[in-house]
C-alpha cells in the first residue's frame, strides 16, 4: 500500500513568506517548509498496481498553466481548531484542475472526496490540549493581512507520504507539466 495525493508545489519565495508566519502560537507544530503544498486531491492508501493506474490517468490530463495567489489565514476545526492555514484564492483554473482530477480519480474507481474543496497551505497543526481557540483567533487576526504576489503553477505533483502525525515527509513520485498558456497576473 502507498498513500498518495496530488498537489501544487509552493515556490521557495512563497515558502520563505510562509515561514515568517511560523511563530507566536502556543502548541503549534509548524510544518516544515519542504512540505508546504496546495493539495488538489487526497487519494489515500492504495495498492501499488492502483498507483500505476493513477499515474497513467494523471499523465493523460492536459490542463494549462495558471497563476496562484495566497491571501489571508484561517483554521480548520471551528471551536476545536486543529490546523492553521494560509488561504489560496480560488480561481477558475485552479478549481477546474481540482475538479478534473476528482473526475479522473472516480473514473478509475476511487470513491469521491466527501469534503468540500478548500484550497490552502497548511502552516501548522495544533494541539487541542495546549492551543486555545481564542489564541488561534488572535494569531489569525494578527496575521490577517498575509498575502504574496501571484506565482505560476506550471505543473502538479503526485506525492506519497507515510502515515504519521501531522503528515510528511512527502516524496515526489511523479510530476505532470501543465501546458503553457498566455496569462496575465491579473486573471
Amino acid at each position: 500500500m502507498i498513500r498518495l495525493f496530488t498537489a501544487l508545489e509552493v515556490p521557495s519565495s512563497v515558502s520563505l513568506r510562509l515561514q515568517m508566519l511560523q511563530a507566536g502560537l502556543r502548541g503549534a507544530r509548524w510544518i516544515s517548509p519542504e512540505n508546504f503544498h496546495i493539495t488538489l486531491r487526497f487519494i489515500g492508501d492504495v495498492p501499488e498496481d492502483a498507483a500505476h493506474e493513477i499515474d497513467a490517468a494523471l499523465s493523460l490530463m492536459n490542463e494549462e498553466t495558471f497563476f496562484v495567489e495566497l491571501e489571508g489565514l484561517g483554521q480548520f476545526g471551528h471551536a476545536k481548531p486543529h490546523a492553521v492555514w494560509a488561504g489560496v484564492k480560488p480561481s477558475p483554473a485552479l478549481l477546474a484542475l481540482q475538479a478534473r482530477q476528482e473526475t479522473v480519480m472516480q473514473r478509475i474507481g476511487l470513491t469521491p472526496e466527501p469534503r468540500k474543496y478548500t484550497p490552502h497551505v497548511t502552516v501548522a497543526r495544533l494541539s487541542r490540549r495546549t492551543t486555545s481557540p481564542c489564541e488561534v483567533m488572535q494569531y489569525i487576526e494578527h496575521n490577517n493581512l498575509f498575502a504574496v504576489p501571484p506565482f505560476e503553477a506550471a505543473r502538479f505533483v503526485l506525492f506519497s507520504s507515510r502515515a504519521s502525525r501531522g503528515g510528511g515527509p512527502y516524496v515526489v513520485e511523479r510530476t505532470y507539466d501543465l501546458s503553457p498558456a498566455f496569462h496575465t497576473a491579473c486573471e
